[in-house]
């Protein structure tokens, strides 16, 4: 802080969640105690200053004191943050020492267009309903739909594990205690903390507090990428929480709420964060995956409406009811980016098995309507039954972790194990050099 700063002590107005005084020479998102809380500028009018003050309001006094940093909210960066938890300020919450290192802003602009470069590098995960049918490329930004009863936090958890990228950065938002210590757990059983950075709000946090994880994440994300040049994948859970912070926000300074109780800016909230994944030319990327919970399963809400325009495309959890298990489903799921990498940094098979295999699980799909309508089946509706439920059990479930080419074998296993060739309608080139003859 700066020595002799000026002390206000003249509120004028308070909400629930701001303050509001007559203040000179501050800037927009800067800090500020406000009668010992963390406070944050959200708007300037004329010298009428708005602060929002993350753990609310109750008890302020119109005579508080407030005192400005004269800064907006920073994260130290340096190659020991890794293998840390920190809470949504950049603060150790895992017992460890402060960081030291170069202190940076957060929430700046994303990276010039210029500098960017399309992106063309595979990101595996070791999921099939992603690296087979919805294979995420570098510099990608793609959400997770679920509802809230779906595992999305084990799922991310596993990406987290199995994602061959250099770092992974988890932010995390209004998790539960035990979502966030089985985070813990599960990256230290797995001896991966070296390559993770974690920021986390819980539930028992300010619901506020929220709206700094993304972008202390990104801030994280683009030190390792740009100074390190590495490969950064990003983990954001729950994107809906995030959004719904941004709605107490906006709602508690009167501001007219938009379609769904959310502000009007939410579409550029959102897009300010994703837009942040990208592929620089020296090989540094960041990736961005975040979980966006469903409300009722409606795909019509503003969050995902929102999210659908900003990212490109997404993947669909449910839980199959044939095997029992949640699966990425592969007609709600859609990566826009795969054909740079499909066949090109992956086997020269898999763009044609990809598009095999869910052809002849639709054909299930139709199979299995013909069946609850009492028509008869065919042999061939019989076989696709078959090979849905084998390809849900062996590829599509969430707990299945292969690479790309194991993926790609079992699944014309599957093929020669159900169909005749002609059926599966794949290039006779293709055929007799993946073809696994029975027995």
């Amino acid at each position: 802080m700066k020595a002799f700063q000026k002390i206000y002590t003249k509120i004028t107005q308070i909400t629930k969640a701001t303050c509001t005084l007559q203040a000179s020479g501050i800037g927009y998102e800067e800090l500020a105690l406000v009668h010992g809380r963390l406070a944050q500028v959200v708007k300037i009018i004329g010298d009428a200053v708005t602060l929002q003050v993350f753990a609310g309001t109750e008890g302020i006094p119109t005579n508080a004191e407030v005192t400005f940093f004269g800064r907006p909210p920073t994260l130290k960066v340096s190659e020991d943050l890794a293998g840390r938890f920190f809470n949504a300020f950049g603060n150790p919450i895992d017992g460890g020492p402060d960081i030291e290192g170069e202190e940076r802003e957060i929430g700046g602009p994303s990276v010039n267009p210029v500098r960017r470069k399309q992106p063309s590098e595979l990101i595996a995960t070791g999921m099939a309903g992603i690296d087979l049918n919805n294979t995420i490329v570098t510099g990608q930004k793609i959400p997770f739909f679920a509802d809230p009863d779906q595992p999305y936090n084990q799922v991310m958890a596993m990406v987290a594990l199995r994602a061959q990228a250099d770092k992974i950065i988890l932010g995390g938002m209004g998790l539960t205690n035990d979502d966030y210590l089985y985070y813990k757990s599960v990256f230290d059983n797995a001896g991966a903390l070296d390559r993770i950075v974690s920021f986390v709000n819980t539930t028992e946090d300010p619901p506020v507090e929220r709206l700094l994880v993304p972008d202390m994440a990104l801030t994280a994300a683009e030190y390792f990428a740009v100074e390190n040049n590495e490969k950064v994948l990003v983990l954001l859970s729950d994107m809906t929480l995030y959004a719904d912070a941004l709605s107490i926000v906006s709602n508690r300074m009167d501001q007219i709420p938009s379609k769904d109780s959310m502000p009007g800016s939410l579409y550029s909230d959102l897009a300010k964060i994703y837009e942040k994944a990208v592929q620089f030319p020296d090989g540094g990327s960041i990736t961005i995956i975040a979980v966006t919970t469903l409300s009722g399963g409606d795909i019509t809400h503003a969050i995902p409406d929102n999210t659908g325009y900003i990212t490109e495309g997404q993947l669909f959890l449910r839980r199959d009811t044939d095997i029992g298990k949640v699966i990425v489903d592969p007609f709600r799921s859609l990566s826009r980016l795969k054909q740079l990498v499909i066949g090109k940094k992956t086997r020269a098979d898999h763009p044609q098995v990809m598009n095999a295999a869910v052809r002849l699980y639709a054909d299930a799909a139709n199979a299995r309507t013909k069946l609850e309508n009492g028509f008869d089946l065919t042999d061939y509706d019989q076989r696709t039954l078959k090979f849905a439920s084998a390809y849900a059990e062996n590829l599509l479930a969430i707990d299945v972790n292969i690479d790309t080419d194991a993926m790609l074998d079992t699944t014309w296993g599957l093929f020669s194990r159900h169909f005749k060739p002609e059926e599966v309608s794949i290039r006779q080139d293709l055929v007799e050099q993946y073809w696994q003859s029975e027995g």
